[in-house]
């Protein structure tokens, strides 16, 4: 039994980490569709590579972030239902659950985590490359 105690402290925990891609330099030169393929390597790098198709390549340089940058993810929320529950003249809708036509629909926004990097990415030139390679 203490085998297993000393054999579970020696386990390292993974920690995860979120970074933000920020493509801002690069959106208004280049049309990326939403949903098209893409390769990211050399995270571990500090000058790791984005290719979006077949033929779009980035470089992309880690910024630190100045103060806590939250993670959010945004899904729809369920209608909020109103019960009748008081009297009325004509109380047709006595102990029936009502949902409200005019309401906007919601959002439900929950927390992911924190982010400490940036990725800021650029348009990658050929000089980019023997640069890399030369250091």
């Amino acid at each position: 039994m203490d085998e297993n105690l000393v054999s579970d402290e020696n386990v390292e925990k993974e920690e995860e980490e979120y970074v933000l891609l920020n493509l801002d330099e690069v959106r208004c030169h280049i049309d990326i569709t939403p949903n098209a393929p893409y390769v990211l390597s050399g995270l571990d790098t500090p000058n790791p590579i984005l290719v979006i198709g077949d033929n779009l390549k980035l470089i992309g340089e880690y910024e630190e972030t100045i103060g806590a940058c939250l993670v959010f993810s945004e899904g729809e929320a369920s209608p909020v239902v109103h019960e009748e529950t008081g009297p009325s003249e004509a109380n047709l809708f006595s102990g029936k659950f009502i949902i409200d036509p005019n309401e906007a629909p919601s959002k439900e926004v929950k927390p992911i985590g924190s982010l400490q990097k940036i990725l800021k990415f650029r348009l990658l030139h050929e000089g980019d490359v023997q640069d890399d390679a030369a250091s």
